[in-house]
């Protein structure tokens, strides 16, 4: 797997999802992949287990891909998260591959800050 074959997993995930095709959008993981969200420690084994509540979001989520990197089977990719329309907020999802299907996600979303003005003598643009 590359970074152009991981982005296009995602995407594909990302569009079908976007247009409201969740079975299609899951059809990038294994049957028995693993999705975790650490930040509120939720664990979901198998895609029945995450597809259905998926399908039933109360919300619109608004994905944004802005940068993929990794080698072998693991790819990290930076997102831009909207929710129902909101402020974007960022996000890193965790992508283990099995073959050419995620077999572990792990998702994590965070609202931006803004950067203190007393490390402005050290950063440089990104």
């Amino acid at each position: 797997m590359d970074a152009e074959a991981a982005r296009a997993t995602l995407q594909r995930y990302v569009d079908r999802s976007a247009g409201g095709d969740e079975d299609g959008a899951h059809e990038i993981y294994h049957p028995d992949a693993v999705l975790e969200f650490p930040q509120s420690g939720e664990r979901f084994e198998g895609v029945p287990n995450f597809l259905e509540w998926r399908r039933q979001y109360p919300g619109k989520v608004e994905y944004e891909i802005t940068r993929v990197r990794g080698g072998g089977d693991v790819w990290v990719a930076e997102l831009l998260v909207r929710y129902d329309g909101g402020e974007p907020m960022y996000g890193v999802d965790i992508l283990e591959f099995r073959g050419d299907r995620v077999s572990r996600e792990s998702i994590y979303v965070a609202e931006g800050w803004a950067a203190p003005d007393w490390r402005a003598p050290w950063r440089t643009a990104p």
